[in-house]
């Protein structure tokens, strides 16, 4: 499988708002998405030693099936999927800069509040016929 996988909560209203914005702007179709409360997200999540029930986080998947692969979480997560668009939307790296403790406390404020502010659907969201083949276990 090529490019990057986002595990995301999908049931999360912000979260399936960034999979809209992602969707929208992935010209290279460099992305796929499997949401965290799917057997496939389990077993990444668990080969890596991390908590599947943890849904508080956007994960990404690099290089799936490969030896080299590993698993981002947060804000890395984040600045390597928006970088992955291409274009102007490299520039996210800037968000580097910022460090990574400062990005994560951020993050974590917003994750905490999401469902709140956001909403939340009482199953997955289905994603639109032509995007289907960018999701695993839908």
């Amino acid at each position: 499988m090529t490019g990057s996988i986002v595990l995301y909560d999908g049931v999360c209203g912000l979260c399936n708002r960034l999979n809209q914005f992602l969707l929208k702007r992935d010209r290279y179709d460099k992305l796929r998405f499997a949401s965290l409360q799917s057997e496939f997200a389990g077993n990444v999540l668990r080969r890596h030693r991390l908590d599947p029930l943890d849904l508080d986080t956007v994960y990404v998947v690099v290089n799936h099936g490969n030896s080299d692969e590993r698993v981002l979480a947060r804000s890395d997560a984040i600045i390597h999927v928006v970088r992955l668009l291409g274009g102007f939307w490299q520039a996210a790296v800037l968000g580097t800069v910022i460090p990574k403790v400062l990005r994560d406390a951020l993050y974590k404020v917003v994750a905490t509040n999401r469902y709140r502010v956001f909403g939340k659907s009482d199953s997955c969201i289905l994603p639109e016929p032509r995007h289907r083949g960018k999701f695993i276990e839908i």
